[in-house]
């Protein structure tokens, strides 16, 4: 067994994009690259299609298609964590299923927050799509018009649904919360941060297990994880200060943090273009030189801690 799929989830858990051709087509082969770089970086898991993977522009079949691309790269390599994501139980349990029978290795469910549910109509709509799986299950919970789930939640949650391990949170001040979930599950439930790092140095301590971040600089995240881990603050920190203006600048719009990880990754040699499926903001030539300038800076992080700047 590849030593990836005998560990847990933790450090950076990079989401791999989809790219696409002129035509806004799926780009295969680019895909491919992609998945072998992350491997390449010996992260031990990808995920993917997930809302940096723009999801929500893809057709059924699409994400069908870009999770078995991504097994058959990894070809067990790594991890491949499958989002299926959808409103309806029902629905959310066949793309699941479908994944695990592509050889997908665990499976991620985004809590439907279009409407107001209690947690007992959120734990009705998990209980059938995590038991209904032979893989662990990752839940994500992205509420930004309100709170989200606590710890009675996820320790009730963890009872009645084995295979749930894992929680990713995107919020602010959850510091916590983490402390209060971990305690509540016996720290059975690992809690990834889905802010794509903006609060990383302060919850490590605090028994994060990961960060899920986009693939762009998600080897540079990995050291700081690594570092803030071992108590290496202040070397942590010195890196880390130099990819927070990126995160702090694509926080500001969802589709601009979706066009500055593109354009990095094109500056990586990983990417043809930036392309996004639209609707996709179009920045204004001031915008792309200042992505430029903040790229570059992160470019030169790469070089300063000893990290490839491409494939």
């Amino acid at each position: 067994m590849p030593e990836a799929k005998s560990k847990d989830l933790s450090g950076a858990i990079p989401i791999i994009p989809t790219p696409f051709d002129a035509h806004e087509n799926i780009d295969e082969e680019a895909l491919r690259r992609l998945v072998e770089f992350a491997v390449s970086k010996g992260f031990l898991g990808i995920c993917l299609p997930a809302y940096l993977s723009e999801f929500y522009k893809l057709s059924d079949e699409e994400r069908i298609q870009v999770v078995k691309v991504a097994v058959n790269q990894a070809a067990g390599r790594l991890l491949v964590i499958a989002q299926s994501n959808h409103g309806s139980s029902r629905v959310a349990l066949k793309t699941a299923q479908t994944h695990v029978e592509n050889g997908a290795d665990l499976i991620s469910v985004l809590l439907p927050r279009m409407f107001a549910l209690s947690d007992d109509d959120l734990l009705r709509y998990l209980k059938p799509i995590l038991n209904g799986v032979s893989v662990p299950s990752l839940v994500q919970d992205y509420h930004p018009g309100g709170s989200t789930v606590g710890p009675g939640f996820v320790a009730r949650l963890s009872t009645e649904c084995p295979g749930f391990r894992y929680l990713k949170l995107e919020e602010p001040e959850v510091m916590t919360k983490l402390v209060a979930i971990r305690e509540a599950s016996q720290d059975r439930i690992k809690v990834l941060d889905g802010t794509g790092g903006l609060y990383l140095l302060e919850l490590i301590p605090a028994g994060l297990a990961g960060v899920m971040s986009g693939l762009g600089f998600a080897d540079a995240l990995n050291i700081v994880f690594k570092l803030r881990a071992a108590s290496r603050y202040q070397d942590a920190s010195q890196l880390y200060e130099k990819l927070l203006p990126l995160i702090v600048f694509g926080a500001q719009n969802f589709e601009l943090i979706l066009y500055c990880e593109k354009r990095l990754l094109h500056a990586r040699g990983l990417l043809a273009s930036a392309r996004c499926r639209d609707a996709s903001i179009a920045p204004d030539p001031d915008t792309v030189r200042y992505v430029d300038e903040l790229n570059g800076r992160i470019m030169r992080a790469f070089q300063d801690a000893g990290l490839s700047a491409e494939i």
